[in-house]
């Protein structure tokens, strides 16, 4: 059967292949795959061939925000069978150390994550994977909803990670596909005033879509205490809440030092292994910094918030492809381009 395969060898050497189609166990479910969305992890392995300690040091299979159709179950699956759609969470852990054991489970040292060295992702048209890291998903949302449940559960997580709840005012550095699912999530979650930034117009015009109280375009001849004064003066205050989705240093900086005394900082953007950040301002007020890593039990939650209609991510789709044509529409992803939020490829014949 055709099984055309998306793989990975080199720095910008991405390679459309034949490969097998493997066999579930008794635990896993053999998947159709319909849905495939390139993340922003996709193209730093691309370009740069690692992220931190993950380095592709063999040919990887892409992938990782995905959804599909059951057409074989293992022996022991009884919470699914074929015929049903689903959302694949990407990353199943060992299951029996202290995290998992915890309920932190993305916190697994031996965790298998579709896609990250040396792991073998999605993209391609048939993939096995666990039955228990599958959600089915109702008849009324969409494959390529089902594939935005992985990024918009980083929101989920962000969100929960932060406290954001009723009142809760909220600055969002960077208007990517994060930032913009933390955005929907921030407001289902009750934020009164939710404001995002970034260095594209186009990007805050899609925030403005999506009903974000406020946006502020970030210049490079801002000065950080513009940058600090402008906000402020949106939020007629200081955000109880920063996140920041860019990675970026300066964007760090800003982040701790706009934030009131006694709130949050999230970072879940991936930039730098090292940087220079104004550390004692935050100890001396007390700003909490915390990280984000993925996301822990956070997909049927992201499910209920799209099954309810709280959040419509739809609008984050700004490009599609056929797998066919994937090597161009990495081309797109990787090129940054005025208008491309998230590049969707589709695996089906």
């Amino acid at each position: 059967m055709d099984n055309l395969t998306v793989v990975l060898y080199g720095l910008n050497d991405l390679r459309l292949e034949q490969t097998m189609i493997e066999e579930p166990n008794d635990d896993e479910v053999l998947l159709k795959i319909a849905s495939v969305g390139i993340c922003g992890s996709d193209i730093h392995y691309l370009i740069h061939g690692r992220i931190g300690d993950f380095i592709v040091k063999k040919p990887m299979i892409m992938g990782h925000e995905s959804s599909g159709t059951v057409v074989k179950v293992g022996k022991t699956v009884q919470n699914l069978k074929v015929g049903d759609r689903v959302a694949i969470e990407p990353g199943v852990p060992c299951r029996i150390c202290e995290f998992c054991k915890s309920g932190r489970y993305n916190l697994c040292p031996d965790i298998k994550f579709c896609a990250t060295p040396p792991v073998n992702g999605t993209l391609r048209r048939f993939y096995k994977h666990a039955a228990d890291f599958c959600y089915k998903l109702p008849n009324h949302v969409s494959l390529e909803e089902g594939a935005l449940l992985e990024p918009l559960s980083v929101g989920v997580h962000v969100c929960k990670r932060a406290g954001i709840g009723i009142n809760s005012s909220v600055l969002i550095m960077g208007a990517g596909p994060i930032g913009l699912v933390t955005l929907l999530v921030a407001e289902a979650m009750g934020a009164k005033n939710v404001i995002i930034t970034d260095i594209k117009p186009y990007r805050l015009k899609i925030a403005e879509n999506l009903k974000a109280k406020g946006t502020f375009l970030i210049k490079e001849d801002n000065t950080i205490n513009y940058n600090i004064e402008r906000l402020h003066s949106l939020f007629n205050g200081k955000p109880d809440v920063t996140i920041d989705a860019s990675g970026v240093e300066s964007s760090i900086q800003l982040a701790i030092r706009v934030t009131k005394t006694g709130g949050c900082v999230v970072l879940v953007g991936m930039g730098r292994s090292e940087m220079r950040i104004p550390i004692i301002d935050a100890l001396i007020r007390e700003v909490d910094i915390k990280g984000v890593f993925r996301y822990v039990n956070n997909y049927p939650e992201a499910l209920t918030l799209v099954t309810n209609n709280k959040v419509n991510v739809k609008p984050l789709i700004t490009h599609n492809y056929n797998i066919k044509d994937a090597l161009q529409a990495f081309e797109i992803a990787k090129g940054n381009q005025d208008g491309v939020i998230k590049v969707m490829i589709h695996c089906g014949l």
